[in-house]
């Protein structure tokens, strides 16, 4: 079993527990906050910053305690961040959605809810929990659930980050017309980073959508590189919760190219 498919597993099991009647989280979806579209401000700048509140990861283990992820997002979104993306995958990540609902009520830019969307369920789900934007993982899901969830999304409202790890992938993404694509240099079978892949795959995307740099990036350097094969924006998790000032860690990160 890869670690994806062990996750996946997980989540299947987590969402078992949880789900309830689908009319109560219609009504919640109801009295949610309106959705903010985040391409508004994704294409704002030349390098545009999800960042993200995240607790631990598969191949890093516990990255940081964030006893309150609400005043972590309000750092991020003070700082120039574009998007907020909370991580709500409890087993591996350490998030909820109690992570979700706090980072919404404190800020005003679109939120990202990260998990790995399998089940038609979480999508009302996020939306009642005032996710903006949701992560649809190619590798995770038929070309069927791909196209389904991808426009249960956009029926709901939010948009999706279609993620992708391979040219194969790529193709499939670009099946379902996407307006944001992100590239995950991390191999999520195998844990590994290869920052290659932002060279392979991100010239490859069209350059009227959103084109998103993802994992491996912690550094100025790494910015240029994945700025100069094309991104247009990065998701950034680990760099800036493990930093001691996340916001000053956000200003290097992106030098001068804000604006």
């Amino acid at each position: 079993m890869s670690v994806l498919d062990s996750i996946i597993e997980g989540v299947r099991e987590d969402l078992a527990q949880r789900r309830q009647p689908l009319g109560r989280l219609q009504e919640a979806i109801d009295q949610a906050a309106p959705v903010r579209d985040p391409l508004e401000s994704l294409l704002v700048c030349q390098m545009s910053v999800i960042a993200e509140v995240k607790r631990a990861s598969p191949s890093k283990g516990a990255l940081a305690r964030i006893e309150d992820p609400a005043a972590l997002a309000q750092q991020y979104e003070i700082a120039g961040a574009s998007v907020i993306s909370v991580l709500t995958e409890r087993r591996r990540f350490g998030g909820s959605l109690a992570d979700l609902d706090a980072v919404r009520s404190r800020v005003n830019i679109p939120i990202l809810r990260k998990d790995f969307m399998i089940d038609e369920y979480q999508f009302y789900e996020a939306r009642a929990h005032g996710a903006d934007v949701v992560l649809l993982i190619v590798a995770a899901l038929s070309q069927s659930q791909l196209n389904d969830f991808h426009q249960l999304a956009e029926g709901l409202g939010m948009r999706a980050l279609v993620e992708v790890h391979t040219h194969d992938e790529l193709e499939r993404a670009l099946e379902i017309s996407p307006q944001i694509v992100g590239i995950n240099s991390r191999n999520l079978k195998t844990l590994e980073v290869d920052s290659k892949s932002f060279a392979e795959l991100i010239p490859k995307i069209p350059t009227n959508l959103v084109r998103v740099a993802e994992s491996g990036i912690s550094t100025r350097a790494d910015v240029e590189f994945a700025q100069n094969q094309g991104a247009t924006a990065i998701l950034v998790g680990e760099a800036l919760v493990r930093a001691g000032d996340p916001a000053a860690a956000m200003r290097e990160l992106l030098g001068a190219d804000r604006i």
